[in-house]
């Protein structure tokens, strides 16, 4: 009786955390109706920020619990989830076309952000300094993407809707109530995931990686798909690389703040080659690389061919699932 509680908790962080996910971007997703803000703007900034935020609550939770695999494993997971499922989905749905003067720089910096958290685990821990530093690209995005609209002042059109006062209310309350949410969300998913874990004998960081990961990326798969859907193919591919760049700077940077001691780099048993045990760190010899792959197909594709076709969509969602099978070979 007593694990069938744990999965109902689990399950429902889950939905209490994608509700509250879902209120954010609503809000975000108005604001932009109003303004008339180019969509891949405030898809790489107001989008990718409020669907990133149950990564960010996960991992900083996880990781002042002393879980930091946890806070690892799920934000380079809703890396891979949100260039393999969500990415690879949408573009089998419909191809997604790419405007290069938005696209390029912010893909080139998504991959060096990742270069360099290898570069910082490499010694099989990043310190409060690497942290610090993460928090910094993570400023000058931001700057970046400031820059970027005032370049852009003369394309933004003034929505015809009417700002009322009921309306700003409402939106204020769906930020508020989607933060109590998304914080109470979290709290249940690190809790009863690490119960799961320890229930079933599985190493925390895979949990991370697969079930947490794919729960706090929802959002971003409900956005996109709705945004592609919707034919506003800029919410898509902005909010991905948004959400990605989010997830190596703010994510994984305050996590290192907030575990006290840095996140640990740890190695663990993978069964290598008939089963053969081999302790190896999972985050720099599988997770990363496979995210690095990713990247490296959706920024070449983005950037040469200005599109991400059906093809290139079959290509990653088929690297995400082999990459869930090499999991589950790895483990058990």
């Amino acid at each position: 009786m007593g694990n069938i509680i744990v999965f109902v908790m689990f399950f429902l962080g889950l939905i209490i955390i994608i509700k509250g996910g879902d209120l954010f971007v609503e809000s975000a997703i108005w604001m932009a109706i109003v303004t008339g803000i180019p969509t891949i703007i405030i898809g790489a900034t107001l989008v990718s920020l409020a669907t990133t935020l149950p990564e960010f609550f996960v991992s900083t939770i996880a990781s002042a619990k002393g879980y930091t695999e946890m806070a690892i494993g799920n934000a380079i997971g809703s890396t891979i989830c949100n260039m393999g499922l969500i990415l690879g989905t949408c573009a089998i749905i419909s191809p997604v076309a790419i405007r290069r003067k938005f696209f390029s720089f912010k893909g080139l910096l998504m991959v060096a952000v990742l270069v360099i958290f290898y570069y910082f685990a490499s010694d099989f821990i990043v310190d409060e300094f690497e942290g610090y530093m993460l928090l910094m690209i993570l400023i000058l995005y931001i700057i970046v993407n400031i820059l970027e609209l005032k370049g852009n002042a003369s394309a933004i059109d003034q929505s015809e809707e009417s700002v009322t006062i009921p309306l700003v209310i409402k939106n204020i309350f769906n930020f508020i109530l989607g933060a109590g949410m998304i914080i109470l969300g979290a709290r249940l998913l690190v809790d009863n995931g690490v119960t799961i874990a320890n229930i079933f004998n599985i190493p925390e960081q895979i949990i991370s990686l697969t079930l947490i990961a794919l729960g706090t990326s929802l959002p971003e798969l409900i956005t996109s798909i709705t945004a592609v859907v919707k034919g506003h193919m800029g919410i898509s591919i902005g909010n991905i690389i948004g959400a990605n760049i989010l997830n190596l700077t703010m994510v994984l940077g305050a996590s290192s703040l907030l575990s006290g001691k840095g996140l640990m780099i740890s190695s663990r048993d993978m069964h290598i080659l008939d089963h053969v045990l081999v302790n190896v760190p999972q985050t720099l010899v599988l997770d990363i690389p496979v995210s690095l792959l990713l990247m490296l197909i959706l920024v070449l594709c983005g950037s040469y061919k200005r599109m991400i076709d059906r093809m290139h969509g079959f290509l990653l969602f088929s690297i995400y699932i082999s990459y869930l099978f090499m999991l589950y070979y790895i483990t058990f």
